[in-house]
């Protein structure tokens, strides 16, 4: 029907009509119509008239006596949130793959939470944009430019968009941010597949804790806020306090695969300030230890403070806030020293430098590769050349 294609009746479902019109005890229309309309799906009164009356679906043989009592046995055959097994799959596809998502994420036992999270996520994104997608009638299947005909697998199967595909369409609904994130993900899914990497968890935590909030605020969006997750995932416990050694651990600079620091890097490169900033891109929160003194918030394990507010401030003026180090290219470094007064500070004394101190050792933590033969170095290496500089006469040549 114009404006929702999901409200019409499947072939099948008409000839299990028919063969209620003709079963005994007798049933009305509007008997009939409530097994076949729900929330996600209103198919209006006529169309049951239509089809007694043989205005509509004159060619659909009824239903066999079998085929109606298991239809019967079966209905209303609807999940915990009242969606349709069948007829709203793709939704509670997505709902469930989310779950799964953040379930796995959440396991204590688990030693691979980022990789298995953002695989298990796009492919929830993925179902979500195609529910979206088959509600407004929008054909999301891949189909030969030259011919039309719809693309299929080795095996038979219709090929389907992709999340990058869903993403580009003109009739995805998702905001910027949102978009940012998703293929940020996407793009440090496709750094981690087929190969060994370690552990990534604090580094883009923010990303993911982004991509379950959109996950959530875009399913109620399209679909209504009776099918939001929000009710069935809580607050994540954990059996001990951060102590001072396991703090410091991670405020450290994290010590990642230069592959996947070069694909965040390179990303970013391209995003505006606004999007870097906005939540729904990087959703960062900060846990502070503190005593109550108010009955009413003594078993609040979370108090969420604006920003805006004084006590916000104050957080924020403590807190570092840094989501990647700055680096520098060699040349970067030797044109800084030099404008401090180091003027005979070229790139020779440079290499001889680093090379005395062994810093491109990765146990220094001084700089890293970001691809074959391209180094860049961080403030720490930066700090390191000042002081030996600053104890010796190297570099003080004139100009």
């Amino acid at each position: 029907m114009p404006g929702n294609p999901t409200n019409r009746l499947e072939r099948g479902e008409v000839a299990i009509i028919k063969a209620m019109m003709a079963a005994a005890p007798r049933k009305t229309d509007q008997d009939i119509l409530a097994y076949f309309t729900r929330p996600t799906r209103s198919i209006n009164h006529g169309r049951i008239k239509d089809i007694r009356d043989g205005k509509t679906h004159g060619t659909v043989a009824p239903a066999t006596t079998e085929e109606l009592a298991a239809f019967l046995e079966a209905w209303p055959n609807v999940d915990g949130s009242g969606l349709h097994i069948v007829g709203d799959e793709l939704l509670i596809k997505a709902r469930e793959a989310m779950l799964h998502a953040v379930q796995g994420f959440n396991n204590p036992r688990s030693y691979f939470k980022s990789e298995v999270f953002i695989v298990t996520a796009v492919i929830a994104w993925t179902y979500l944009m195609h529910a979206h997608f088959r509600r407004l009638g929008v054909d999301y299947r891949y189909r030969d430019r030259r011919t039309g005909e719809i693309l299929r697998t080795r095996h038979g199967a219709e090929k389907h968009w992709e999340l990058e595909m869903c993403l580009d369409d003109t009739n995805c609904p998702l905001d910027a941010a949102t978009k940012a994130n998703l293929r940020f993900l996407i793009g440090i899914r496709h750094e981690i597949e087929h190969q060994m990497t370690r552990r990534i968890d604090d580094y883009i935590s923010a990303k993911l804790q982004a991509c379950c909030l959109n996950f959530n605020t875009a399913l109620q969006s399209m679909f209504g806020a009776e099918y939001g997750l929000d009710r069935e995932l809580g607050i994540a416990l954990q059996f001990a306090g951060i102590a001072k050694n396991q703090r410091d651990l991670l405020l450290k600079d994290t010590d990642l695969p230069t592959h996947l620091i070069a694909a965040h890097t390179a990303y970013e490169d391209n995003l505006s300030d606004e999007v870097i900033r906005d939540p729904k891109y990087a959703y960062r929160v900060a846990y502070i230890e503190r005593s109550v003194n108010s009955k009413g918030k003594a078993d609040q394990v979370i108090e969420f403070i604006r920003p805006n507010t004084a006590e916000g401030q104050e957080i924020a003026r403590v807190l570092i806030k840094e989501a990647e180090r700055k680096k520098y290219k060699p040349k970067d470094i030797i044109d800084i020293v030099r404008r401090e007064g180091h003027r005979g500070f070229n790139q020779h004394a440079h290499q001889l430098l680093w090379k005395s101190a062994d810093a491109k050792n990765p146990v220094h933590q001084f700089g890293v590769e970001l691809r074959p033969g391209d180094w860049w170095w961080y403030e720490k290496w930066l700090g390191y050349v000042r002081s030996k500089l600053a104890s010796s006469a190297l570099g003080r040549s004139a100009t």
